[in-house]
């Protein structure tokens, strides 16, 4: 065993990397239908660093390679969520501002606590950032304190925040069937027009439902022929529409036309061709589909948009990423060339775009370091690093330069950073853990972690549930967020199979939470900021 140990500490990237998989190994078994998934590794990181350490033989991963973890982590999410993230914000501003009011109530309530207990408000404060898993609040509290107090506090805490939130994770997603907020299945069906109800074509139809239908092909009268459905054809009794949109609306749109009818003219199209396209080509990323001009260069029609998992009915003010698929209804003559136009290459799939991956991390470290004037603060590279990422992907695309990714080269960069985030913060905790319970104090310590652990994650679990009624698989990818902690994340992604409501939870909240906890740490050592 000895010798083993001093062949790891001699070689820290041997010994990162066989951790990873033995924790992805340990995530993998399934115990009644739950795993850990990737959150495993952050535990045997922590076990066998503890271990080591208990045999005077402390094997260290290396710090810079948790921070490249954690910023690839954080970008390569905010990348993949900062198009819908900003219209989020505008909807959900009381939910954020909830959430930060939670977390101010329960470290007062801490501090309170913390006091009684004896412990000195730089232990307190340590002991708030390893509870909630944010080690920037640590830091913030070790530069605020100037000792190394807070580590105790951060070492004995941080086990309890990190397994603690994963049955209260699990509870959520357990109910997450009954979610109003699960993506409505979308269908096709073709409809006969009986009544017009004032629609003078199907644009109006379209406008009217707030453009989350659409019409795919048409026939004007039973001799007719199948034509590509565009918004300014005319609506008459006695047409055959073929109707796509979420089941919900298809059917309200249905009730109001006519009834379904029984000529599927979508398979009666010969003239027609309908195809799946990959967008790969680099000057199409970031524009709006409408700005493609399908319909008026080739008489097409954009029906659904895919984007990962997620089918959804194309809409105009759709922006494009490398790698959408999307479906396109138009004459057969004339797919070969909308197809050429597309791209349709698989690299579409896996492009990973190194200048704006290379770009991004350097601004993110660079946003996250800066000082803010006045309060002597800044927001830490995680922070840096996901504003960074939102930007890039709400802009899309500045000139002919294309700041996305596709949504699998993002997934995948989001899996690698997070381990090797994981990995390193578990060796981290492992190696201080033993040292933290050699001081004697690790009792109250415990006490008071507790406290802040279940009184943040349960009171945001009952307020998002019932105050705003958010559905379990999005509220668990929130308390990620409260608790800023990735491998809920992992957690969360894999018992859903990477549904995106769990990461539009976590991007929701995650950077007013760690700025948040950044500032409270600095206040419960005692300096301003």
């Amino acid at each position: 065993m000895q010798s083993v140990l001093e062949f790891l500490s001699a070689q820290p990237l041997v010994f990162a990397f066989a951790l990873i998989a033995l924790g992805t190994a340990l995530g993998r078994v399934r115990v009644r239908g739950i795993g850990l998934g990737p959150a495993a590794v952050l535990f045997a990181a922590l076990g066998v660093s503890a271990l080591a350490d208990a045999h005077g033989t402390p094997v260290v991963v290396p710090p810079l390679l948790g921070m490249f973890g954690l910023m690839l982590f954080t970008f390569t999410i905010g990348v993949a969520s900062g198009s819908v993230f900003f219209h989020n914000v505008r909807t959900s501003w009381r939910l954020i501002l909830t959430a930060v009011g939670l977390l101010v109530v329960v470290a007062t309530g801490g501090l309170l606590l913390g006091t009684a207990l004896g412990l000195p408000r730089a232990v307190i404060a340590g002991t708030f950032a390893g509870a909630l898993n944010n080690t920037p609040a640590l830091g913030a509290a070790v530069e605020a304190s100037g000792s190394a107090a807070p580590t105790i506090g951060y070492s004995v805490a941080y086990l309890f925040g990190a397994i603690a939130p994963l049955l209260l994770v699990g509870r959520a997603l357990g109910r997450r069937a009954g979610d109003k907020d699960a993506p409505v299945p979308v269908v096709t069906v073709p409809i006969r027009v009986e009544h017009t109800r004032g629609f003078c074509t199907l644009g109006d139809v379209i406008e009217h439902y707030a453009e989350r239908v659409t019409f795919s092909r048409v026939r004007h009268n039973e001799d007719g022929p199948v034509e590509t459905a565009m918004v300014d054809d005319p609506l008459r009794v006695g047409d055959v529409l073929v109707i796509d949109g979420p089941v919900d609306l298809v059917e309200q749109v249905t009730e109001r036309l006519g009834h379904v009818s029984t000529h599927h003219i979508e398979a009666e199209s010969l003239r027609l061709a309908m195809r799946r396209i990959t967008v790969s080509n680099p000057s199409l990323v970031g524009m709006p589909l409408a700005d493609l001009r399908l319909a008026s260069r080739y008489q097409a029609a954009v029906t659904r948009l895919r984007r990962g998992d997620v089918d959804r009915v194309a809409a105009p003010e759709n922006v494009l990423q490398m790698g959408d698929r999307i479906r396109v209804i138009c004459p057969a003559d004339t797919m070969d060339d909308i197809t050429a136009y597309l791209g349709d290459s698989s690299r579409g799939y896996s492009e990973l775009n190194p200048l704006a991956l290379a770009s991004g991390l350097a601004i993110g470290a660079l946003v996250g370091l800066y000082v803010l004037p006045g309060v002597h603060l800044s927001l830490g590279i995680a922070a840096g690093c996901l504003l960074t990422g939102l930007v890039f992907g709400r802009i899309g695309r500045v000139g002919r330069v294309v700041l996305g990714m596709p949504g699998s080269a993002a997934q995948a960069l989001t899996d690698l950073g997070l381990l090797l985030f994981l990995v390193q913060a578990g060796n981290t905790a492992g190696v201080q853990i033993g040292d933290a319970f050699a001081s004697g104090a690790w009792l109250p310590i415990l006490v008071l972690g507790i406290f802040f652990t279940t009184a943040l994650v349960g009171s945001a679990s009952v307020v998002l549930r019932r105050l705003f009624d958010v559905g379990g698989t999005k509220t668990a990818g929130m308390l990620a967020a409260v608790q800023t902690q990735p491998a809920l994340l992992a957690f969360s992604n894999g018992m859903t199979g990477n549904d995106p409501r769990v990461a539009m939870g976590y991007t929701l909240i995650y950077p007013a939470m760690m700025i948040a906890k950044i500032l409270v740490a600095i206040l419960l050592v005692g300096a301003a900021p």
